[in-house]
């Protein structure tokens, strides 16, 4: 099984591809898509779009999930993510791959065990669950490693 993992934005949006391999995740690739910030923002969501659609392509992965819309109090704000999320629900969709949605909340008590983590703590948390000699960066891409962690644990996958 393969898991796609994103934690959405317009600036930058962190990937992860996690596996399971003898019952453990197994970290793949990571890192982030970065469109031109000087772009519009059809031009933005494009760029976002035929990177997942790439990364899909190329991992071909059976699980996608993505961090939930934070409703915090800057609405512009997350009207914006949503249209980079629903990017990632639309690459999803056309090759018939299921998502799974997880609050940051969430994603920090399946990672570190404290909903209220700092992004830090769970960036040094995955580095330990991977084991792996550098803190994986950027936070956006750490945090997609997050998200796809928490759907192993929330579902409790064993290797298929």
């Amino acid at each position: 099984m393969i898991i796609l993992g994103i934690d959405p934005g317009l600036t930058r949006t962190g990937y992860s591809i996690l596996s399971i391999v003898k019952d453990r995740p197994k970290l793949i690739d990571y890192g982030v898509i970065e469109p031109n910030k000087n772009d519009n923002l059809s031009k933005r969501l494009l760029s976002i779009y035929t990177d997942i659609n790439e990364l899909i392509e190329i991992y071909s992965p059976n699980i996608l999930s993505i961090e939930d819309i934070f409703y915090g109090r800057n609405v512009k704000s997350a009207l914006l993510l949503g249209q980079a999320r629903g990017i990632a629900f639309l690459c999803a969709a056309k090759v018939d791959i299921p998502v799974y949605e997880f609050s940051a909340k969430k994603v920090k008590q399946a990672v570190t065990g404290n909903g209220n983590a700092d992004k830090t703590q769970l960036q040094y948390m995955i580095k330990q669950i991977f084991k792996l000699e550098y803190l994986p960066s950027p936070l956006d891409a750490s945090d997609a490693i997050g998200i796809a962690l928490c759907y192993i644990y929330q579902n409790k996958i064993n290797e298929l």
